[in-house]
């Protein structure tokens, strides 16, 4: 499955008639950053409709992977999301339980993504003069990741659970330029144990800097490699910036020799 589709889109679903524009629903998602523990069976996901509509939700749980600089989803049966799908009337909540049906090898870190689409009404809206709306629905698709850890292994602070420090995974970061098409990319490498998500990300060259992307840059899974377009060409010695994993401080991360 193509990693755009399962990205969060809006898709306009037409009505012919008086046109207006409608959301029909606004979800709120957390914690945005969900974790099954080596010793957890399960951990929770909260949604909430923050619309004026009902919301009809679709919830699923793919395998996530990175091959070819894109992301890939899989089918899987290893976690599970119940319900598997949801009403929440506005201004209500819904927990969906991620339960996982088998253990992480140890010292490993398996990813996953939460899709959760919403389900449009069949019914088209009403016009003020009793005739059928035009309108322009917006399907929201919300795309969330989750991380699993075998024993011995871990990532995410939390200061209510003991932690052995010498099972921290992180991740191992290098970089380099390649051009393609003669346009510039920007190949980041990860061989560390666990995912890095990069935000904060720019180029410094010559002592100024050009950042990438705003905001999130994506994730480069264990063993993967990532490729993005850089800002511009790029002459000489180059510096990339990078926060990693919501750091506090943006390090710089090596080049690939």
């Amino acid at each position: 499955m193509a990693s755009q589709v399962l990205r969060a889109a809006a898709v306009a679903l037409m009505f012919f008639g008086i046109a207006k524009a409608q959301a029909a629903s606004s979800v709120l998602i957390w914690p945005i950053d969900p974790v099954l523990e080596a010793d957890q069976q399960a951990s929770a996901l909260w949604l909430e409709n923050r619309g004026s509509e009902t919301a009809n939700l679709q919830i699923r749980v793919f395998a996530w992977s990175q091959n070819g600089f894109n992301d890939q989803y899989q089918n899987q049966r290893d976690v599970i999301g119940s319900p598997p799908v949801a009403k929440i009337e506005p201004g209500q909540k819904q927990l969906v339980r991620l339960t996982r049906t088998k253990d992480v090898p140890p010292g490993q870190e398996l990813a996953f993504r939460i899709i959760i689409d919403e389900i449009p009404s069949a019914t088209p809206p009403a016009a003020e003069d009793g005739k059928t709306a035009a309108a322009i629905r917006f399907q929201m698709r919300y795309s969330v990741p989750l991380f699993a850890y075998g024993a011995g292994l871990w990532s995410k602070e939390d200061a209510n659970r003991p932690r052995d420090p010498k099972g921290v995974g992180l991740p191992d970061l290098s970089w380099r330029t390649v051009a393609v098409d003669g346009r510039s990319y920007v190949e980041v490498r990860n061989q560390g144990a666990v995912h890095a998500r990069l935000t904060d990300v720019a180029l410094k060259q010559g002592g100024q800097s050009k950042p990438l992307v705003e905001g999130l840059l994506g994730y480069v899974l264990p063993g993967a490699v990532m490729r993005w377009p850089a800002p511009g060409p790029l002459t000489g010695e180059s510096a990339l910036l990078v926060r990693v994993n919501g750091a506090s401080e943006v390090q710089s991360i090596s080049p690939l020799r």
